[in-house]
């Protein structure tokens, strides 16, 4: 008789929950008109004091420059986001929020948060607590927190 393996069976469980939290999250941005990474690089703009660079942003984001570049030309276009002059070297370009970005951040937490309150709508307020604890634990584990 075999064991299960029940590493394996956790790792499939998250995947596929990630997998769902994805395909809900899309359909919450849908009417919003941005897209996962899209938003993502959004939030990440708000963890600097200043606005960053965009390697800067490929680091944060775990992703080569080319693709910051793609999502920031996106981003601007769509009025969210502009490139600015850094104020002590003229060679360097820093990506800024504008207010129609902030204001689009304040429905992407909404988006955000009606995502999670589907998904863990089963859960009691205990069961949410400990989940919390857990998933905190595993992020934490991790060498490095990106967005």
């Amino acid at each position: 008789m075999s064991t299960p393996d029940v590493d394996g069976m956790l790792a499939e469980q998250l995947l596929r929950l990630t997998r769902r939290l994805h395909r809900i999250q899309k359909q919450q941005l849908e009417p919003i008109g941005i897209t996962p990474a899209q938003a993502r690089l959004l939030r990440a703009l708000t963890l600097y004091d200043t606005p960053p660079r965009m390697t800067d942003l490929a680091t944060r984001l775990e992703v080569v420059p080319r693709a910051v570049t793609t999502l920031v030309d996106s981003l601007e276009a769509s009025g969210w986001v502009r490139r600015a002059p850094d104020r002590t070297n003229r060679r360097v370009t820093r990506i800024e929020l504008t207010d129609t970005g902030r204001a689009t951040l304040r429905a992407l937490r909404g988006a955000r948060r009606s995502a999670a309150e589907d998904v863990l709508a089963p859960l009691t307020a205990e069961q949410r607590e400990v989940l919390g604890g857990l998933l905190s634990t595993l992020v934490d584990g991790a060498t490095e927190r990106p967005c």
